[in-house]
C-alpha cells in the first residue's frame, strides 16, 4: 500500500472459508496476514471470515488485493465482499424488514459484489416463500427467515444460484457487530 492517501475503514466477508473440514482459516493467521500486507486496525469476528480494516484503497482493488495475498497465503481462492462504514450505516439503518423480525439470528443479509442481478430477483419471485420475506436493493438482499436458514425457501433458492457475482451472508446479530468494531 502506497502512503500518503487517507484510510478508509472497511468490512471485508470472506464467502465460504471454516464453514467444513477443508477451507479452513485461522482468524489469527487471518490477521497476521493483513496486518503484513500493511492495513491498520485489522480485527476479526468469529470464525467465519468477517474482517474489519483501514485501507488506502478504493473498493475494487482492495477486493482483489485481499484476494490475491488470501490464495498466496492459504492456497485457496476464497470471493470476499467489502463494504465501508458508511455503506454498512445505511444497510443496518435502511434495515427493511425491522418490523417483522423477532430473532436477529435468524434475519440474513446477503451481500453482492454488485448489484442484484435480474437472475437473482426472477428466482426469488418464483419462490414459494412460505414464512420467509425478502427485499431486494442496491447489492444487498435482506431476509428474514423466521425458521432459520436449513429449512428456508429463500436461503435454498440462494444457494442454487450459479454464475454470479461474489455473494456471502450474515445474519443481522453478525452485521450490527461489525458495524459497531468499525467505530
Amino acid at each position: 500500500m502506497a502512503g500518503g492517501s487517507e484510510m478508509t475503514r472497511y468490512a471485508a466477508l470472506l464467502r465460504g472459508i471454516n464453514v467444513g473440514r477443508n477451507r479452513r482459516i485461522a482468524m489469527a493467521d487471518l490477521r497476521a496476514l493483513l496486518t503484513e500486507e500493511g492495513y491498520g486496525n485489522v480485527a476479526t469476528l468469529l470464525q467465519s471470515g468477517n474482517v474489519v480494516l483501514d485501507a488506502e484503497q478504493p473498493p475494487t482493488k482492495l477486493v482483489s488485493a485481499l484476494e490475491g495475498a488470501i490464495e498466496r497465503r492459504f492456497g485457496m481462492a476464497v470471493g470476499v465482499v467489502v463494504r465501508t462504514k458508511e455503506e454498512l450505516d445505511r444497510i443496518v439503518a435502511g434495515d427493511p424488514l425491522a418490523d417483522q423480525v423477532t430473532d436477529g439470528s435468524r434475519y440474513a443479509v446477503w451481500f453482492l459484489a454488485k448489484p442484484v442481478p435480474a437472475a437473482v430477483a426472477e428466482a426469488l419471485a418464483a419462490v414459494d416463500l412460505q414464512d420467509d420475506r425478502y427485499v431486494v436493493t442496491g447489492r444487498e438482499i435482506y431476509g428474514w427467515l423466521p425458521h432459520g436458514q436449513l429449512d428456508s425457501p429463500v436461503a435454498t433458492a440462494m444457494a442454487k444460484l450459479k454464475g454470479l457475482p461474489t455473494i456471502t451472508n450474515r445474519n443481522w446479530n453478525t452485521v450490527r457487530k461489525l458495524l459497531a468494531m468499525m467505530d
